[in-house]
């Protein structure tokens, strides 16, 4: 019997899409590497999302939407019930492991787990 993910919905849909659309804009082609290089600055390894959240750096990278003001990830995330926090932080770990090799290799420090 193979694997299947339980399809959870989404209870918050607003405040999900908004932090959905930032984790989107930050792991876009144009906006990685920049996305990659404050976490090396900041010293936060990528899968910390919670130190991403704290250090307010969805917010800062790419550009919102038209009529968007930027997104506050940390506030929107708190507010958000667990299920939806675990389904946004399983949507940023999944968008994390989709990065070309070569800024992978070239940000390996961000990637390592110790």
């Amino acid at each position: 019997m193979a694997f299947e993910q339980a399809a959870i919905k989404v209870q918050k849909e607003q405040e999900f899409a908004r932090l959905q659309a930032a984790v989107e804009r930050a792991f876009q082609p144009e906006t990685i590497e920049r996305f990659l290089k404050q976490l090396d600055r900041k010293g936060i390894r990528i899968r910390d999302l919670d130190a991403v959240l704290a250090k307010r750096l969805l917010e800062t990278v790419g550009e919102s939407g038209p009529g968007e003001s930027r997104v506050e990830a940390r506030q929107l995330y708190e507010a958000l019930p667990v299920s939806d926090q675990a389904l946004l932080r399983e949507s940023y770990l999944s968008k994390l492991e989709g990065v070309e090799t070569a800024l992978r290799h070239k940000f390996r420090k961000l990637y390592q787990y110790y």
